[in-house]
């Protein structure tokens, strides 16, 4: 008998089409999804196994609003700053429906509503040497397993690092003892949207063979993939 619940989408299809989630229904995410996307984080590969990878589960305790709220006015000031100095208002930014433009509002909802979140998860890495550039490979593969196994239960969610600039109050707040690696901010909902197809960069600009710079012959979207120009990563 399976110990994973059925889901809505296969593996491959949950790959091309889990978006980051900002927008969220104001409704509970129960316990057992909870469970569910919290199991499938935890089978994610580490670095001879350790399983070093640690999860705060944040939902509405006292103590857990007050994490929130913390985040939420760091989110504020740094979105605030990125929004002007990456001109999200400048250029295209001016047109309502252009992809930049839409971003700048998406990111503005999200800050603006950071403290309502329904569930805050901070991914952590108990270090058990001295830090090395290669650590994150221990934590963030089970944050991805984290957001696809929401996306196939229905749910959604979108990491972010905005705890890095209030990580002494969030350590002071709930314990977390020194030598351990805060790596990730993770919001969880219900989608107010949906999920869908997302858009890059082309395979061919991203997949190289034996020469850099120089794709496989394979190396193709399939058809009717949606992608991204690269001038929007410049923010044009």
């Amino acid at each position: 008998m399976s110990a994973v619940p059925p889901d809505e989408v296969g593996l491959l299809e949950g790959m091309a089409t889990t978006r980051a989630i900002r927008r969220y229904l104001d409704e509970p995410v129960p316990g057992e999804v909870l469970r569910d996307i919290l199991f499938a984080a935890t089978r994610a590969p580490s670095g001879s196994n350790r399983q070093p990878f640690r999860f705060m589960v944040l939902v509405d305790s006292e103590r857990a609003r007050e994490a929130k709220q913390l985040i939420a006015d760091g989110a504020r000031d740094i979105w605030g700053a990125k929004r002007t100095s990456d001109g999200y208002d400048e250029g295209s930014g001016t047109a309502p429906d252009s992809p930049k433009a839409r971003m700048a509002s998406a990111m503005q909802s999200y800050v603006d509503n950071f403290e309502h979140v329904p569930v805050l998860i901070l991914a952590l890495l108990v270090r058990y040497r001295a830090p090395t550039p290669t650590e994150g490979a221990s934590v963030y593969p089970a944050c991805q397993n984290l957001l696809l196994a929401a996306r196939a239960l229905g749910y959604g969610g979108v990491l972010t690092g905005f705890h890095a600039f209030v990580e002494e109050d969030l350590r002071r707040l709930l314990g977390i003892p020194d030598g351990t690696f805060l790596a990730a901010t993770i919001t969880l909902g219900k989608p107010a949207g949906r999920h869908g197809p997302v858009r890059r960069l082309p395979m061919g600009d991203l997949v190289f063979g034996d020469t850099w710079g120089e794709s496989p012959e394979w190396a193709v979207d399939p058809p009717g993939t949606p992608t991204i120009v690269r001038a929007f990563k410049n923010k044009k």
